[in-house]
């Protein structure tokens, strides 16, 4: 199939993913006068009495914003918010279909880090929860921050901690598969943006010591020029203040992961990794090397961004089930332990069928996925104080 053709086919008889409907029959007059004026007054007066009633007496308790200022959509890059709505769209449907979780898009005119703090911050009363989407770094590490700190409500970037839960399920998995240590391999991060910094933060939650960064100018060091976010992980990563390229990165590697570009990984570089590497290249559609060519040169386990081949890193195992839980509980916060527990309960979940290395991640219509993540969050909510029910 032509996905490209066949989906702006598709929008254009669609016109729109997402809709909404109403939950309450509004037929007759005394209908009408429960769901409106008069009779809606009273639910007012009790949340102006008692905030916490705003969740209980309307839908806040179950909608997520996914929010975009359009500057980093899929591999498109900086195509504006209104060019990003699609996306918005489709994630507010995965989040229905996966979690049963009422999503609204909300794409927002701004670069501007403090305006779009504001806005989401002045709209958040109307929310449960902020999924943060397709922002650039380093930009949305600043507007993750300050929205955590103003608001009483879970906000999480999924581009960062989604797929750094999901990629952290599929690293236990395959360092049990090839047998080997969390604490002892050696791990290279290419790609040191938004995803790849939250990944390489949440693998040393995990328990990985020796990891290194590389971006396009090399394997981040500090004293050298870059970004705040990428300083402070230089400052974390990479103990032996090596330099060079992401070739010199990879030589006895145990792990690689990609968040990068296509095609900057030869069949020579997984050559020069450890026996029994581990190769994660999620560039996407084109990844970083081809699967077969990283099975070709030695990889024993390979997983990508993509559906056509096996152990897809997909977000989608993530985000649902943890929104789900953090909603269930009326969580205050998305916390380390609320991630460290998604990551933890997908690698379980796969384990129970067997585990090798073509099977390390559920998959992605494997219906327990959402029930089991969502359980591990609201348990780890509760146990880490951020709960409120």
């Amino acid at each position: 199939m032509n996905y490209a053709e066949e989906s702006k086919r598709l929008h254009a008889q669609w016109q729109g993913k997402i809709e909404v409907v109403s939950r309450v029959p509004v037929t007759n007059r005394d209908e009408l006068s429960l769901a409106y004026t008069p009779g809606v007054a009273a639910p007012c007066l009790e949340i102006q009495k008692d905030y916490n009633k705003s969740f209980e007496l309307t839908r806040r308790h179950n909608l997520v914003a996914v929010v975009t200022d359009g500057t980093a959509v899929l591999g498109l890059g900086d195509i504006g918010p209104e060019a990003g709505m699609p996306v918005m769209e489709g994630k507010c449907a995965l989040f229905k279909a996966f979690g049963d979780v009422d999503a609204f898009p909300i794409c927002v005119r701004s670069k501007d880090v403090d305006e779009i703090v504001n806005t989401i911050y002045l709209i958040s009363g109307s929310f449960g929860g902020i999924n943060l989407e397709d922002i650039a770094a380093p930009r949305c590490f600043e507007i993750e921050r300050r929205l955590k700190e103003k608001c009483d409500i879970p906000v999480f970037h999924d581009d960062q901690h989604g797929t750094a839960i999901v990629v952290g399920a599929a690293v236990l998995n395959a360092l049990r598969v090839v047998g080997k240590d969390i604490g002892e391999v050696r791990v290279v991060i290419n790609g040191s943006g938004s995803a790849g910094i939250a990944i390489g933060r949440h693998l040393m939650t995990l328990g990985v010591r020796h990891l290194k960064m590389v971006d396009r100018c090399g394997i981040l060091c500090e004293g050298a020029e870059m970004n705040s976010a990428q300083a402070e992980m230089a400052a974390l990563t990479n103990p032996g203040k090596q330099s060079g390229t992401l070739s010199d990165a990879m030589k006895g590697a145990d792990v690689f992961i990609g968040v990068s570009a296509p095609h900057v990984v030869t069949k020579t570089m997984i050559q020069s990794m450890a026996r029994d590497a581990i190769v994660f290249p999620m560039a996407n559609p084109v990844p970083e090397i081809e699967p077969d060519d990283a099975k070709e040169a030695g990889a024993a386990i390979v997983g990508t961004g993509r559906s056509d081949h096996p152990n897809q890193i997909n977000n989608v195992l993530a985000f649902p089930g943890l929104f789900r839980g953090a909603l269930d509980v009326r969580a205050s916060d998305i916390n380390e332990a609320m991630k460290l527990a998604a990551s933890y309960a997908l690698a379980d979940l796969a384990r129970e069928d067997g585990i090798h290395a073509e099977y390390i991640l559920p998959l992605a219509f494997d219906k327990r996925v959402g029930p089991a993540v969502a359980s591990a969050v609201a348990r780890a909510a509760r146990e880490s104080g951020v709960a409120r029910i």
